[in-house]
C-alpha cells in the first residue's frame, strides 16, 4: 500500500479489468476493491468513467481526451496573451511617463 501522501496509479488495463470484475453478480463492488487492495470509491469512480467516457476513458499520462487537450490549449492561449497585455500596460507607462 502507498504511503506518505504517495498515490498508487493504475493503468489502463488494470482499471477496465477491475471494472469488469465489479460486473460480476456473485461478488459485491466492495470484495472486488478489497481483493484487488484498491479503494471501493475509486472502483466505484472508474465504473462511472467508464460509463460516461466509453473507450475513451482513462486516457493515461500524456493522453487527453478532446475536451482536455482543447482546455490546455486554451489555457495556454490565455497565459500568452495576459503576458503580451502586461508587457503593453508596461510600455504605455513608460511612455506616459516621457510625455509628463
Amino acid at each position: 500500500m502507498a504511503g506518505d501522501g504517495e498515490r498508487r496509479q493504475y493503468d489502463q488495463a488494470f482499471k477496465r479489468e477491475a471494472v469488469r470484475l465489479s460486473h460480476d453478480p456473485e461478488r459485491t463492488v466492495a470484495q472486488v476493491a478489497r481483493d484487488l487492495g484498491i479503494n471501493e470509491h475509486n472502483l466505484w469512480r472508474w465504473r462511472k468513467k467508464l460509463v460516461e467516457g466509453g473507450e475513451s476513458a482513462f486516457p493515461g499520462t500524456g493522453h487527453q481526451s478532446l475536451e482536455g487537450e482543447e482546455l490546455r490549449r486554451l489555457r495556454r492561449q490565455l497565459a500568452d496573451v495576459t503576458e503580451e497585455r502586461d508587457i503593453l500596460k508596461k510600455a504605455l507607462a513608460v511612455f506616459s511617463r516621457r510625455r509628463e
